[in-house]
């Protein structure tokens, strides 16, 4: 028993870390195959809370905080950026021993992932756009105002935009819960996220010809079907009557879609 207890605790201990900050991971399962699942701005691993099961059966699943989030750690001098949360994730990977990995990236997640693959393409065997942004177009994303997202204020405009994201249908519990966790981000990961996801430079007019999986809330403004199989070659789109959460709200139509697409992978 105390053999047992251990190696669970063992899957819970943060070994890695990217320039001296501690990346929290989880990891479950022992599949052949490793899927690293990648939360959205101001969350953490628990927002996977509905798929870790339902992969861990044929797949090692491995669940993050990305800096400045959940119970990793944050840079010293508060500047994060997309190139530092994409090594954050190649540092887990290293330290589980993937040699390719499946990413999964939910809303601020995509471009994340999008990231990494960039950096480290013979790494990545698919990926998967949960509701997240791929463009922002020619002009690029709005200018970025860091006091928006600090403070009083901040806090604010956090409360009203988790509120915009769900639907008549989502209920009240669930609600509560994802409130809970985006408010529980400090102000320093908050602004600091949102600035990284708002730098020019990150959004790229490239081509991708990795497998990718997109699942969209229906009618969602981040899923741009016209600007999206010009860009991935290799790509299914699905979407799913339910809000931003998608992966909460339907877990059993989102999991089927997510473990026909890994099953397709070599």
């Amino acid at each position: 028993m105390r053999l047992l207890t251990a190696a669970l605790l063992a899957s819970t201990l943060s070994a890695a870390t990217v320039d001296g900050i501690a990346i929290h991971r989880t990891i479950t399962g022992t599949g052949p195959q490793t899927v690293i699942l990648v939360h959205r701005w101001a969350c953490d691993e628990t927002v996977w809370s509905e798929q870790v099961a339902a992969l861990a059966g044929k797949y090692r699943v491995v669940t993050l905080d990305l800096p400045g989030h959940g119970k990793s750690g944050s840079p010293q001098d508060g500047k994060f950026t997309m190139e530092l949360f994409a090594r954050a994730i190649e540092a887990v990977r290293a330290e589980v021993e993937a040699d390719r990995i499946v990413l999964v990236g939910h809303s601020m997640g995509t471009p994340v992932i999008v990231q990494y693959a960039r950096a480290y393409p013979a790494r990545v065997t698919g990926l998967v756009f949960v509701d997240g942004r791929v463009t922002f177009g020619p002009k690029g994303p709005s200018k970025f105002n860091r006091q928006q997202w600090l403070g009083e204020d901040g806090r604010k405009n956090r409360e009203r935009m988790i509120a915009g994201m769900y639907t008549p249908n989502t209920k009240p519990a669930l609600q509560t819960r994802i409130r809970d966790m985006v408010m529980a981000t400090t102000d320093v990961g908050a602004a600091g996220a949102m600035e990284a996801y708002h730098d020019p430079s990150i959004w790229k007019n490239e081509i991708l010809s990795v497998p990718v999986l997109a699942i969209y809330a229906e009618r969602s403004a981040a899923g741009q079907r016209e600007y999206m199989p010009d860009h991935f070659r290799h790509m299914e789109y699905h979407e799913v009557d339910a809000g931003h959460f998608l992966m909460l709200e339907k877990p059993e139509e989102f999991n089927r879609l997510l473990l026909a697409f890994l099953a397709q992978l070599k």
